[in-house]
């Protein structure tokens, strides 16, 4: 195995980690409080899904691979990473089915029987297939779609301005994951108004945009390093 080969494992790993990670922690909103006197948008606290640590990583992963084993290469470990996921969550629904033994309880604080711990395990693990399958599709087309946007654009500047690629390709393509998942899984899944559906999903993708920015800087450096040890 080469450097070049080693190197696309690792990359695929980390991305493959990244999707099944979103797919546990995605399931809990946390708060992020504005201060109303500052006259922001967001009044009120902005409602954000934990899936915002780990799923923007996915980009720019798939905007490295991109840019150096090219667009085939990328589109194979997005494939990879939702027949992962697919895995992932069998074998969780299948560990919520299993029974619980009464030795679990031992130690676990707050809770004084199985049953108890059981509610809690499958609160935290259980999504209606439908929204399981939705999220999923969302992001199967999101990331084909980065992938897609980030190549035509590589073509149409001859290879050149590497920001405007990552950027662009990675803004519109969390745009449209961002307004399918929340909107499937708010409105379908917690019965959230769409008030404040359509302030989370803005609340989101001001973030998510914020981050692709940031992150422009290391698509930059991971390229340049993912180079130099394939060359090495």
């Amino acid at each position: 195995m080469n450097n070049k080969e080693k190197l696309y494992g690792f990359y695929l790993t980390l991305f493959v980690a990244m999707i099944v990670l979103t797919n546990i922690i995605g399931v809990k909103l946390f708060e992020v409080f504005s201060n109303p006197s500052t006259g922001s948008f967001f009044s009120e606290p902005i409602t954000l899904t934990t899936g915002i640590i780990t799923y923007p990583l996915t980009f720019l992963l798939t905007d490295i691979v991109c840019e150096v084993f090219g667009q085939k290469k990328a589109s194979q470990m997005v494939i990879f990473g939702f027949i992962a996921s697919i895995i992932s969550l069998v074998f969780i629904k299948i560990a919520v089915i299993l029974p619980g033994s009464e030795v679990w309880i031992n130690g676990a604080l707050g809770y004084e029987n199985i049953n108890d711990m059981q509610r809690a395990y499958e609160s935290v693990f259980t999504l209606p297939g439908f929204l399981i399958s939705a999220s999923m599709l969302a992001y199967l087309v999101a990331q084909l779609i980065d992938v897609k946007i980030f190549h035509f654009i590589k073509k149409l500047t001859s290879e050149k301005k590497l920001w405007l690629r990552n950027n662009l390709s990675t803004m519109f393509s969390q745009l449209i994951d961002t307004i399918i998942v929340n909107s499937i899984f708010l409105h379908f899944g917690l019965n959230l108004s769409w008030e404040i559906i359509i302030n989370i999903i803005i609340a989101s993708y001001i973030v998510k945009v914020f981050i692709a920015a940031i992150d422009t800087p290391l698509v930059y450096v991971g390229v340049y390093f993912t180079k130099k040890f394939i060359n090495k």
